[in-house]
C-alpha cells in the first residue's frame, strides 16, 4: 500500500513538472468608460488598418497592431497625440478630438500588460 501511494505521489509530481505552463488570458479592458471609448473609437476608426485587439493579425501588414503600439516604450497619451497631430504619409489624416486621444491612450494603456503603466 506505501508502495502504491508513494508511486501515485511521484506520477503526480512527474506530471505537474512537465505539464506546459497555463497561457495568460488576454487582458480585459477595466470598466473604465474612456477604455470602452477608445476601444470603440479604434474599431471604428483605426481597424481598417491595424488589429485593436490583443492576439490578432492587423490587415494591413505595415500597420502595427496596437498590442505592439501600447508595449512602445515612452507611449502615453502624450506621444500619442503629438503623433495623432503630426503627418505621416504612411497613415490616413483623421481628425481626432483631445477626448478621442484620451480615450485611446487609456484603451492603449491597457495593452501594455505586466503592469506596466505609463
Amino acid at each position: 500500500m506505501r508502495r502504491l501511494i508513494l508511486l501515485a505521489a511521484l506520477c503526480l509530481a512527474t506530471a505537474c513538472v512537465c505539464a506546459p505552463p497555463a497561457q495568460e488570458a488576454a487582458p480585459v479592458p477595466a470598466a473604465d468608460p474612456a477604455v470602452a471609448r477608445g476601444l470603440a473609437f479604434a474599431q471604428e476608426v483605426c481597424a481598417a488598418c491595424h488589429a485593436v485587439t490583443p492576439g490578432t493579425a492587423s490587415p494591413n501588414p505595415a500597420a502595427p497592431p496596437f498590442e505592439a503600439i501600447g508595449r512602445m516604450p515612452g507611449m502615453n497619451t502624450m506621444a500619442l497625440n503629438v503623433w495623432l497631430h503630426s503627418a505621416h504619409p504612411s497613415m490616413p489624416n483623421i481628425v481626432v478630438t483631445p477626448e478621442q486621444a484620451r480615450d485611446l491612450s487609456a484603451y492603449l494603456e491597457t495593452l501594455k500588460g505586466d503592469g506596466v503603466r505609463g
